[in-house]
């Protein structure tokens, strides 16, 4: 791995230019393409990472693929202390079956049935992912580290976070990137486009309480796009859902109220990239360059007074011993680490595919 080249880091100030060219590749509710909704969203992701934002539920976090060799941030990702609250709902479609039978005509029909659901206590979110189109098939993998980084931050602060993780995932869509649900269903209670309800809907979720119907949606009553949509992971989306099948998530009959995406869930003691993450203490001895068997790809994470406040490189490193771990020389200069110093470990292969003890 080049570890000259690439850290991922908490998101400051410093990162507005390059987030809203990456939010050009995304555009969504949590990553707009709009250059004050990202200054805003770096403002609360530095508060959230100094601590400055009390409330752990409020916090929201972003960080940042940094490409050192071309000084840019080629890919970002973020978590959210809790989605829904008192002030902000966490609103959605639970995607339910119901059958119907006609003894005299001898007609049995199952109903998909879209019921709207509120929540004020709901789960931990992750968002945000996106990686730059140059930096997308890199040798590196990166974006399964700026993914997984997400995880490593939920296992070293696992008190700030609930005990559900959600990802919601992006159905297909037209070609000019409307919803086929929302025009279907939302637009016709609202009187507003999908991109006008989804950017409202960050701050303020009243309208979809005060305008859309009460009670049961038959999906059979919607169009046929409409209904291809519902639960249906896109295809830009479709190496997301493999990664969070593999470590523990599973679609949870659930789906977003404007575009039918399916919510993917996880317990997130249950998930295996956060059981796999361990604290572990910098030796004072450097550790020569390791390869082969002996080398475990990680994630090694450290937390900063001063900011950025959190700084990550991948590396190969050997199995921590007793609680510590040695590094190369570079790496601890990369990390600015002193002797005796805490970071915080997470393999980049897939956890279960390793020994139990390699990381004990």
């Amino acid at each position: 791995m080049q570890l000259d080249r690439y850290e991922i880091r908490a998101a400051t100030m410093a990162d507005a230019d390059d987030l809203y060219e990456l939010s050009r590749f995304l555009d969504s509710v949590n990553l707009p393409h709009d250059r004050a909704a990202i200054d805003t969203l770096l403002l609360r992701s530095e508060r959230a990472f100094s601590g400055t934002e009390g409330d752990p539920r409020r916090r929201e976090y972003v960080f940042v693929l940094h490409d050192r060799q071309e000084e840019r941030a080629i890919g970002s990702s973020m978590v959210f202390g809790q989605l829904g609250r008192r002030d902000a709902p966490y609103i959605f479609f639970d995607v339910k079956k119901e059958e119907r039978y006609s003894q005299s005509l001898d007609r049995h029909f199952v109903h998909r049935v879209l019921s709207m659901g509120y929540s004020y206590n709901g789960p931990t979110e992750i968002g945000g992912l996106v990686m730059h189109p140059d930096a997308r098939r890199a040798p590196e993998r990166l974006g399964r580290q700026i993914s997984y980084v997400r995880f490593l931050w939920i296992a070293m602060h696992r008190d700030y976070f609930q005990n559900y993780v959600l990802a919601e995932l992006l159905p297909p869509l037209a070609a000019d990137g409307t919803s086929h649900l929302w025009e279907a269903v939302g637009r016709r209670f609202t009187g507003m486009n999908y991109r006008e309800a989804d950017r409202l809907s960050k701050t303020n979720k009243e309208f979809i309480r005060g305008l859309f119907p009460d009670g049961d949606i038959y999906a059979s009553l919607l169009s046929d796009d409409a209904k291809a949509a519902i639960g249906q992971v896109g295809p830009q989306t479709k190496g997301v859902e493999k990664l969070l099948r593999r470590i523990g998530f599973e679609y949870v009959n659930r789906v977003d109220p404007f575009d039918g995406g399916p919510h993917f869930a996880a317990r997130t003691e249950q998930i295996s990239l956060v059981r796999a993450a361990r604290q572990a203490r910098i030796s004072s001895q450097d550790a020569p360059p390791v390869a082969g068997d002996h080398a475990i790809p990680c994630l090694v994470g450290v937390e900063t007074e001063l900011a950025p406040y959190f700084r990550a490189f991948a590396c190969s490193i050997e199995a921590p011993q007793d609680g510590i771990v040695r590094l190369t020389r570079p790496l601890r200069e990369r990390l600015q680490l002193p002797e005796h110093a805490n970071v915080h470990v997470l393999p980049l292969r897939t956890p279960r595919s390793l020994e139990a003890s390699r990381l004990t």
